[in-house]
């Protein structure tokens, strides 16, 4: 952990520290690779979903399970015995790069997403060492990295805490843990247009139309409010949703003084999305995992053995 807040250049202070241990806390309790109850059930339904969009019969699904592996074990034996998030990430990394089935329903996409002690985004992880110095060697690649103790706990940090904020509360850097950057600044922003415009929105931070050049409905909903601005500037103000540098647009301050001469508005909330992961089967919420997380931290901070 201190190693990971050196590289960073993130302080090590106490609220820092108990912020990373009630992430960890709730996600794994203090485990690198977490056994994940029914994951056989949660990969078999995966693997049958994507054969069904694609009309592949089963039984074709079944022969390419039941080729063997580089392991020398078949991937249905491997599937089988897989306990934990690696090996069924490895056992899917193999599938897709051996078997021809493999590739049309998976292309590069392996359904395993997040993993390590934080459970951080693996996507997140290749896309931070693209830009950042990571401090150990990568021999096995970012994806295995992300299942061992020093890379979930790095990535883990760098996603919590290596990006400026402007909110009050840990809370929303937990609800962004989840959703993503700014997630809860946006959703704060999504609240107000719908209020001002009387739009009915989602508030899940999200403010373009991802990979689309087609307006959100949030754009839309702002095209309607008299704030002085053209379609070009609401666009292109919009486009910097995922930095910091959106809370100096002219698009948000003019948002927010007009919903500021009315009444004070927030800045930040918690976004309103469900879960959705091969591995969740119950109906969890952003809001639910970060007020979890958050009591976990306020107990650590009221903690007499913390870290000074």
């Amino acid at each position: 952990m201190f190693a990971a807040f050196e590289t960073l250049e993130v302080r090590p202070t106490t609220r820092n520290i108990c912020a990373v241990v009630a992430v960890i806390q709730q996600e794994t309790g203090f485990q690198v690779d977490p056994a994940v109850p029914g994951l056989l059930a949660m990969a078999r339904r995966e693997i049958d979903e994507r054969a069904a969009r694609y009309h592949i019969p089963g039984a074709l699904v079944a022969l390419a399970l039941n080729t063997r592996s580089p392991d020398g074990r078949s991937y249905a034996e491997r599937l089988r015995h897989a306990r934990t998030e690696r090996a069924l990430s490895e056992m899917f990394q193999d599938f897709i790069g051996t078997v021809p089935l493999g590739r049309q329903l998976f292309a590069d996409l392996n359904p395993v997403r997040t993993g390590g002690p934080m459970q951080v985004s693996i996507a997140f992880a290749e896309a931070h060492v693209r830009t950042s110095t990571y401090p150990y060697p990568l021999t096995e690649g970012v994806r295995r990295e992300v299942f061992t103790r020093r890379g979930g706990i790095y990535f883990g940090i760098a996603h919590l805490l290596d990006y400026p904020v402007s909110y009050d509360s840990m809370l929303y850097r937990f609800a962004d843990f989840n959703a993503g950057h700014y997630a809860s600044r946006n959703a704060a922003f999504q609240q107000v247009v719908s209020s001002l415009s009387k739009t009915r929105l989602a508030l899940d931070g999200d403010l373009l139309r991802e990979g689309s050049s087609e307006p959100s409905q949030t754009e839309l909903a702002v095209r309607k409010l008299a704030i002085g601005l053209g379609d070009r500037q609401i666009r292109r103000d919009l486009e910097l949703g995922s930095e910091h540098e959106f809370e100096e647009t002219e698009l948000y301050r003019k948002v927010f003084e007009l919903a500021d001469s009315r009444t004070p508005a927030p800045r930040a909330v918690v976004p309103s999305i469900r879960l959705q992961s091969v591995k969740i089967s119950r109906k969890l919420t952003t809001e639910w995992f970060a007020k979890r997380v958050d009591d976990r931290y306020r107990r650590c901070l009221r903690s007499p053995q913390r870290a000074e």
